[in-house]
């Protein structure tokens, strides 16, 4: 028999896992809404797409008998080549000739890219389920017990690994964006256009860059959700409650990011645990998206982003 003390750790822990992953996917829409204020309706096949990517490649080697390790991170640097292309045939078909449009016309060229890549990978890979490589990857498996906040709870490996390698990846893009030449200009591009054309920055290029770093999210991304469940289709569905990760933590805020994350995946869990019975076990399909609600109505901007002011 389970203690309630610990079901409720472990429904926390699984809260904050869930959490740190959503933040994740939301930092590849915060990256490029941030450097060319393009809201990326794509990041969510972005992730189903670079999963499928790195299944279907390690697929093909090991049709010609290439299995392992070796082959597994072979596969992932072809996936980062084909993610890095896809970066460059975005800006050069979807952005450079949409410069200075209406947002909502860039918003909508990222809804085309989206049914763009679900069509393309449905004839490259096909419609069914794949099995992320996770074993061939070296992601751990298995159960620890361990004692956490006055309970006993059950940890998978895989999802230990999942919550390091996301926060890790969320600290490295924070110091990257800070502390190198790259990311300052990419920080310059996203305060001003015009005044980092001013001073020498090529905003082909820092987009180019923007997005292919979004694309690197996604394949971590998939990688991390596949191997809890499997990389289909279905998988954009989960990416899009970074939507409301993103309208609860802003859409400029890289720490808005991950306390939005965190705040969503723990509170769906929790709310699912305490409320589920009485509304029918569905809290976790909804919860995210009145919080967004109530977000909007009273705090648009977000915890963390900034208050837009138009002079009219």
């Amino acid at each position: 028999m389970v203690d309630l003390p610990d079901l409720f750790v472990q429904t926390l822990w699984e809260g904050f896992v869930g959490g740190v992953l959503y933040a994740l996917i939301a930092l590849g829409f915060v990256l490029i809404f941030k450097a060319s204020g393009v809201f990326n309706f794509a990041q969510g096949i972005m992730v189903v797409f670079a999963g499928l990517t790195l299944v279907g490649v390690y697929e093909k080697f090991a049709s010609f008998g290439f299995t392992g390790m070796i082959a597994a991170y072979l596969a992932v640097a072809v996936a980062l080549g084909v993610m890095f292309a896809l970066a460059v045939a975005v800006e050069r078909i979807v952005l450079r000739p949409l410069v200075n449009q209406p947002d909502i016309i860039l918003f909508m060229a990222t809804f085309g890219l989206t049914y763009f890549l679900i069509g393309f990978g449905e004839t490259i890979f096909g419609g069914s389920p794949k099995v992320m490589i996770a074993d061939q990857l070296g992601l751990p498996k298995g159960v620890i017990d361990i004692d956490m906040l006055g309970g006993r709870v059950s940890l998978q490996k895989l999802d230990i690994a999942a919550a390091v390698i996301a926060i890790v990846m969320i600290a490295a893009l924070a110091l990257f964006f800070q502390y190198t030449r790259i990311g300052r200009a990419l920080r310059a591009v996203a305060d001003s256009h015009k005044a980092a054309l001013s001073v020498g920055i090529s905003l082909n290029q820092i987009w180019i860059i923007v997005w292919f770093t979004a694309g690197i999210v996604a394949l971590i991304t998939g990688i991390m959700w596949g191997a809890r469940s499997d990389v289909s289709f279905g998988l954009q569905t989960i990416a899009l409650k970074a939507l409301p990760v993103l309208i609860l933590g802003g859409f400029t805020s890289v720490p808005g990011a991950i306390v939005g994350g965190l705040i969503i995946g723990i509170g769906e869990k929790i709310g699912e645990f305490y409320w589920g019975p009485l509304f029918g076990n569905g809290i976790e399909s909804w919860f995210a998206y009145v919080i967004a609600l109530t977000f909007l109505m009273f705090r648009p901007q977000g915890l963390f982003g900034d208050k837009i002011i138009e002079r009219i």
